[in-house]
């Protein structure tokens, strides 16, 4: 197969209402689509990045820089022969996190136009040490005024799901309140993981723990920024409890989960866009496993359909993973990429997308429509 041009879309969707949580309160995402043609137009391969300032410090600027840039490398396969190219391509680039939501886009569009031309789900080119037929996704409740909390728990409730995470501020009294509503839907039918991202000093921390027993909280993930020197006390008062402590933006590397651990973190959030794609998240995941570390399969807020697709393959061979969460894309995104949404049916259960490469049909015209800004690479 010859690689015959690279489009690179910024891209702006918007979201069906208002889902803010601690460090995001927009109306949309702002994520990158790397669109990879062979020589001729005859396959298309399409993949996403979800560059986010607070986690990688990637903006959808530096995202295109960067795949502009990646793909004039020596090592990128302009001529694809054997599945072996892709990793050789990945394992070249730079391994600082500041490049693994281009480095996520690229190697999704690579394996997606790769498995159209073999006619083979992009799950094929993985191990199966860990594949499972079936998964099932918890669902997210924003940082909402209890009213709306109440609203969705119902729905959620209607959905026969009972795995939750939910988001929590700087409004201690909001949060216990959310926490509240949460209780009168569900009672004590459900698994509980709140999210704080890092937003919570020393103080808000204790405020918090008279809640986390009370209330069922399982998980906790990243609620404080892992610099702060009173970070590890916190910790210990969690570990006490018998609750696990989630690493989110702090792990995006192999290097970052010895640090991790030292911290106090005896569990991590793996998103493909955080983590660099396939290759490199699996490659730590494989490294939690060692180290017998706690992991979930997680996404970003405002993923559309195409990165969507590409953490159901992974999430599927990942039966292990003590949590997923994605595939969210019918529930938050008002416009989409894909002609239809990445979704999942009662209880949360998915399973692998029908079709070749991420098992998506992507519009085109719609990627186009709601382009902020692009550009193009061709090769002779």
């Amino acid at each position: 197969m010859d690689i015959e041009t690279i489009n690179i879309y910024e891209i702006a969707l918007p979201f069906a209402g208002n889902f803010p949580h601690a460090l995001n309160k927009g109306g949309y995402a702002k994520n990158v689509v790397c669109e990879i043609i062979s020589k001729g137009g005859e396959l298309r391969g399409y993949g996403e990045g979800a560059p986010r300032a607070y986690v990688t410090g990637e903006s959808t600027r530096s995202v295109s820089e960067d795949i502009s840039r990646f793909v004039r490398f020596s090592a990128f396969p302009r001529v694809l022969q054997h599945i072996e190219q892709v990793w050789d391509f990945i394992d070249v680039l730079p391994e600082e996190k500041s490049h693994h939501s281009a480095v996520c886009a690229l190697e999704c569009a690579l394996l997606d136009i790769w498995g159209k031309g073999e006619g083979k789900n992009v799950s094929a080119y993985f191990s199966k040490d860990f594949f499972t037929e079936k998964i099932h996704y918890g669902a997210a409740i924003p940082l909402w005024n209890s009213n709306g909390v109440r609203a969705l728990c119902r729905r959620i409730q209607n959905l026969e799901i009972r795995r939750l995470k939910l988001k929590m501020g700087k409004d201690v009294l909001q949060n216990q309140k959310n926490l509240e509503t949460l209780r009168a839907v569900f009672n004590t039918d459900y698994d509980l993981k709140v999210d704080a991202n890092g937003a919570w000093d020393k103080a808000l921390a204790l405020a918090h723990m008279p809640f986390l027993e009370p209330f069922q909280i399982r998980v906790i993930e990243q609620p404080m920024a892992p610099e702060d020197p009173t970070f590890l006390e916190i910790a210990e008062r969690v570990a006490a409890m018998g609750i696990f402590l989630m690493a989110d933006e702090s792990v995006c590397r192999l290097q970052d989960v010895d640090a991790a651990a030292a911290q106090g973190f005896n569990m991590v959030n793996i998103r493909l866009s955080k983590c660099g794609g396939f290759r490199r998240s699996f490659k730590l995941v494989d490294l939690l496993r060692e180290k017998n570390f706690c992991f979930q399969i997680g996404c970003h807020l405002g993923e559309s359909g195409i990165l969507s697709a590409a953490g159901r393959v992974f999430s599927l061979h990942c039966r292990d993973a003590l949590y997923y969460d994605g595939s969210y894309d019918e529930f938050l995104l008002k416009e989409n990429v894909t002609r239809h949404p990445v979704s999942f049916g009662k209880g949360g259960e998915a399973g692998l997308l029908p079709g070749p490469g991420l098992g998506v049909d992507v519009d085109l015209r719609q990627i186009q429509r709601l382009c902020e800004s692009s550009s193009s690479i061709k090769f002779q």
